[in-house]
């Protein structure tokens, strides 16, 4: 029986509207205008937001919790939570209603409440290492006589789950962090719903039928979780197809307010609270062991995992799980300093699950063709190609995120592939399929609908060519990197250009070099090897002079074809200077230059010797014969190069000269006709009469 696809893309969420509760929201954050910039109103606004969730949802159980406290203060925690109905309590009898009716004492009260929750909650709230410190803005607020105005404010907000459930509230949260994020970093924590839903869809439109399963426990896993939008989307979906559906949830975060907000909705949603981590997962695996159905995830891009730009502490855990090898998360390689996309990448198919992990994870441009051949980028690929990880690629629309306008991608990894699917990579550019927003929101101009979301998930269900989708197998994009040289003809003489070519290439600098002698005597302090490096230049500057003028007076217009014509004329040149052999070779190969019309050099054994500074590379597909390529691409224009292999892995240093990159845009790059001279000089014709008939109105 064949695999059944779930495609129903068009169900969603209904259309949600949070202009009201925003709204009121934000009229709060104006309440701090003086003691708090702008950029500060989320210290305020995101705890209290959190605190006021929490305690309309504990509302209908509250008294039974007190109660249960006043007679044992040691009541277990997990039992508590069977009272309260959450995985979270508080034994308080205050609450922010409560709070308003003593002004005089609403600072310690205030405080006094918040101590009341149970501890995973009070962390996130006061916590300065892994929470939002929210201690420190009640004192500021008090001091600064904000204080009840605001938890006034905030006790007149219904954010009952009963009235606003968790979908409508993730919609609150989105916008709020939206206003808070705008000047955040390019693809930092933040991805919006529209997006997400494209990438649930695309994870659930194949290789699915075991979420149907009664009762059947589903891990999802997003690594960089945010405010934990692509946990709720992925838990909404996979419920709406399976009720029955036991649905965990997993994420690692290490901005603290979106922690905070996450584990705030994923505690009212009834997940385990250890499920949500403050950690950073370049530092830490904190689900190590535990392998995922699905994982989802937006990691940052451009963000730097070494160097002096790379948080405390994350090249050191990096470097480490690195020494692992493929018993840690980085087997393949690690990728330059500055970007950390690609181990976000490793680590994501480290926690798939081993037969029906899927993945879906946004990455910008650069991990597609970034680096050499031997780069950690370029292996990487490679290995992901060569294990056949990669499902399908996705080009998504520009300016759909809040804080940048860049070019983004879908990566689609599964270790679940269809038989149609395997060995092969799918391509599909959906940058066209958007729909314009009446208001740009930050550089948010365009979000994907619905409509073109089912678009995009049929192209990807569909696994048919068409001008938006093209099919590959994975050695498409696998490479060789060539080595083409020419044979080594060379003419020699000696002229007053070829001597000052020579001084230019630098062919005399071990003998004597002005400019690093310059930067020698004007160093501060010179080590003792430097020392001996500078005397050892005053030393030989005789001798390159002596040199350099005889070359000049031996200037003549006599052409050599062959070193051996021009060896003896040159060894009898300068015999009163110097008879050292490699100084009189190195000062022939200045006065070379290339001459196909010049003998071809060849070795003792008569074979061809070739020239390195001809030296070029070609990067040859995997599949495809060197002679053929050779024959199409390099010897029409150059008949007598020839190519080269040269790789090594066995050796100290391995020489590897097989990659892989992916140069998406082009396998969908259109050919447009230039414009036509004639049309051109037309426009600026009637530019040129329209500027000057306006200066001539101007000036009279």
């Amino acid at each position: 029986m064949p695999e059944k696809k779930v495609v129903d893309v068009m169900w969603d969420d209904s259309p949600v509207d949070v202009s009201a509760e925003v709204n009121f929201i934000w009229s709060i954050a104006n309440k701090l205008r003086g003691p708090y910039r702008s950029d500060k109103y989320k210290d305020v606004i995101i705890p209290m937001t959190i605190i006021r969730r929490f305690e309309c949802a504990l509302a209908p159980t509250k008294q039974k919790v007190v109660d249960q406290f006043k007679a044992n203060p040691n009541f277990p925690a997990k039992a508590m939570y069977r009272i309260s109905g959450f995985q979270f309590y508080n034994t308080s009898e205050f609450d922010l209603a409560e709070l308003v009716n003593d002004a005089d004492h609403i600072a310690a009260n205030f405080k006094s409440y918040l101590q009341g929750f149970s501890a995973n909650v009070l962390e996130i709230l006061m916590s300065k290492e892994r929470g939002l410190n929210f201690g420190e803005e009640i004192d500021k607020m008090d001091k600064n006589n904000r204080l009840l105005s605001v938890v006034k404010a905030f006790s007149e907000l219904d954010l009952d789950p009963r009235t606003i459930d968790n979908v409508k509230m993730g919609y609150i949260f989105e916008d709020l962090i939206r206003k808070f994020s705008e000047n955040a970093e390019a693809g930092d924590h933040y991805t919006g719903r529209d997006i997400i839903k494209l990438m649930v869809n695309i994870l659930l439109a194949e290789g699915c039928d075991d979420i149907f399963d009664d009762g059947k426990v589903i891990t999802i896993l997003d690594q960089a979780c945010g405010t934990g939008g692509m946990l709720s989307t992925g838990f909404n979906f996979i419920k709406r197809y399976n009720p029955t559906a036991d649905v965990r949830l997993f994420g690692q975060e290490i901005n603290p307010e979106s922690y905070a907000m996450c584990l705030a909705e994923m505690l009212i949603k009834g997940q385990n609270a250890e499920n949500i981590c403050y950690q950073d997962t370049m530092k830490a695996d904190r689900f190590k062991g535990t392998k995922m159905r699905f994982v989802l995830e937006n990691p940052p891009f451009g963000t730097a995992w070494g160097g002096k730009d790379a948080a405390e502490g994350v090249e050191d855990a990096v470097n480490a799980e690195y020494q692992k090898g493929f018993d840690g998360r980085w087997g393949a390689g690690l990728p330059g300093s500055g970007d950390m996309q690609m181990l976000f990448l490793q680590s994501a198919i480290d926690k798939m699950d081993d037969n029906l992990g899927r993945a879906a994870i946004i990455e910008n441009g650069s991990p597609l063709f970034s680096g050499g051949v031997a780069s950690g980028e370029s292996q990487i690929r490679r290995w992901m190609l060569e294990s056949d990880l990669i499902e399908a690629i996705i080009a998504l629309p520009t300016d759909l995120f809040y804080n940048t306008g860049i070019a983004t991608y879908i990566w689609v990894l599964s270790k679940n592939k269809h038989p149609e699917r395997k060995g092969k990579i799918q391509l599909i550019d959906a940058s066209a399929f958007f729909k314009k927003l009446r208001k740009a929101l930050g550089d948010k101009k365009n979000e994907i609908s619905p409509e073109d979301r089912s678009a995009v998930t049929k192209l990807y269900a569909d696994f048919a060519e068409n001008e938006y989708c093209k099919i590959y197998p994975n050695e498409e994009f696998i490479y060789r990197e060539y080595t083409v040289m020419q044979p080594l003809q060379r003419s020699y003489a000696i002229t007053e250009e070829r001597i000052e070519t020579m001084l230019t290439k630098g062919s005399l600098s071990a003998l004597y070099d002005q400019s690093k002698v310059d930067e020698l005597e004007n160093a501060e302090e010179l080590t003792g090897k430097d020392q001996k490096k500078l005397e050892a230049y005053q030393a030989n500057k005789p001798v390159y002079d002596a040199i350099v003028a005889t070359l000049k007076a031996a200037v003549s217009e006599r052409i050599y074809n062959c070193p051996a014509e021009f060896a003896p004329v040159l060894s009898k040149a300068l015999s009163a200077v110097t008879a050292d052999k490699k100084l009189l070779e190195k000062i022939a190969d200045g006065l070379s230059v290339m001459d196909k019309n010049a003998e071809i050099q060849r070795d003792r054994k008569g074979s061809i010797i070739y020239d390195k500074e001809t030296k070029d590379t070609e990067q040859v597909k995997w599949e495809e014969n060197i002679e053929d390529y050779m024959a199409r691409e390099v010897l029409p224009h150059i008949p007598d190069a020839a190519a080269f292999f040269e790789e090594n892995l066995s050796a100290k240093k391995p020489v590897i000269k097989t990659g892989a990159e992916i140069p998406f845009t082009r396998y969908f790059y259109k050919y447009q006709q230039p414009t036509a001279s004639e049309e051109l000089e037309a426009k600026f014709s009637e530019l040129e009469r329209s500027v000057s008939e306006r200066v001539a109105k101007l000036f009279g």
